[in-house]
């Protein structure tokens, strides 16, 4: 087999972890396929033959590419408003694919966090915590020394730590909440709703650049926000967005909306809805198909 045959083999067998990576640093699916074609052709120029560790050089260039894009980038929308690109599967019974696609997935409310934080930081407590590469080589992505590198995860960490509690990690839980949830949503129910928000409650309803965008804080504020969406909205389905359990709005063959609940206590502590129909329609509604 020719050497290219062999390098394009294994950067297809990487191409799952090295998606994951591109989608932690960047919150895009969009912008993720672009770092990996990006990549692609940084690889496919490059010689090869004296790297050592051919998993750990893909997500080296992956990272540098991402790094760029968030040194460069420039967002339309509020930032406080912004959520990030949803990874969905059903929730009952994924298939492999999708097992695959949610091991590799994070949740939207640590997306939402890294969005905040300065693209080195980024890089490293991405890099680091999520994917367990050595200090020594992110450094050598950001041209810092291993030291600088290491205070710049470390500041990452606590920034994440510090911005929510940790979500119950029981579906059967999330579940009942988040049924609870759109039912009363529905049915116009505002001390139902109360009642299954957290006093810090934040929503976030991203629009993109056709519809309005918001950020919601307490109870009584998100309870009749949901409300009021809840009375015009498509029917939703329930289904995992980014592992833990959300609801899908879907017309025909088109996602109209993906809200992503981060429970914790029994409680729903944020709320983070995708209108933005733009990115929406990138999202395949088969995935939510038995």
């Amino acid at each position: 087999m020719a050497e290219q045959d062999v390098l394009t083999r294994l950067f297809q067998e990487h191409r799952p972890h090295l998606r994951a990576v591109a989608h932690r640093m960047l919150g895009s699916h969009a912008e993720a396929e672009d770092a990996l074609q990006e990549a692609w052709l940084r690889v496919s120029r490059a010689d090869a033959d004296a790297v050592d560790n051919i998993g750990g050089w893909f997500t080296t260039i992956v990272a540098r590419i991402c790094l760029n894009v968030l040194r460069s980038r420039h967002r339309e929308e509020p930032l406080d408003a912004h959520v990030p690109d949803p990874v969905l599967a059903r929730l009952d019974t994924p298939d492999p694919e999708q097992e695959a696609v949610l091991a590799d997935s994070v949740g939207i409310a640590l997306l939402v966090v890294l969005e905040t934080l300065s693209p080195p930081e980024r890089l490293a407590f991405v890099l680091h915590d999520l994917f367990s590469l050595p200090f020594d080589e992110i450094a050598a992505v950001l041209d810092r020394s291993e030291a600088a590198t290491r205070q710049l995860a470390s500041r990452a960490r606590r920034r994440v730590r510090g911005a929510r509690p940790a979500p119950d990690a029981d579906l059967g839980a999330q579940r009942a909440v988040v049924e609870a949830f759109t039912a009363a949503a529905r049915g116009g129910d505002l001390e139902t709703l109360v009642s299954l928000l957290a006093p810090d409650v934040v929503a976030r309803a991203d629009g993109g650049k056709l519809r309005p965008s918001a950020v919601l804080r307490g109870p009584e504020q998100v309870a009749r926000g949901a409300a009021a969406f809840g009375a015009t909205a498509a029917p939703t389905r329930l289904a995992l967005v980014n592992g833990a359990v959300g609801a899908v709005a879907v017309e025909g063959d088109r996602i109209v909306s993906v809200a992503a609940f981060t429970v914790s206590g029994g409680r729903v502590v944020e709320l983070d809805t995708l209108t933005d129909p733009e990115r929406l329609a990138r999202l395949d509604p088969a995935v939510l198909d038995a």
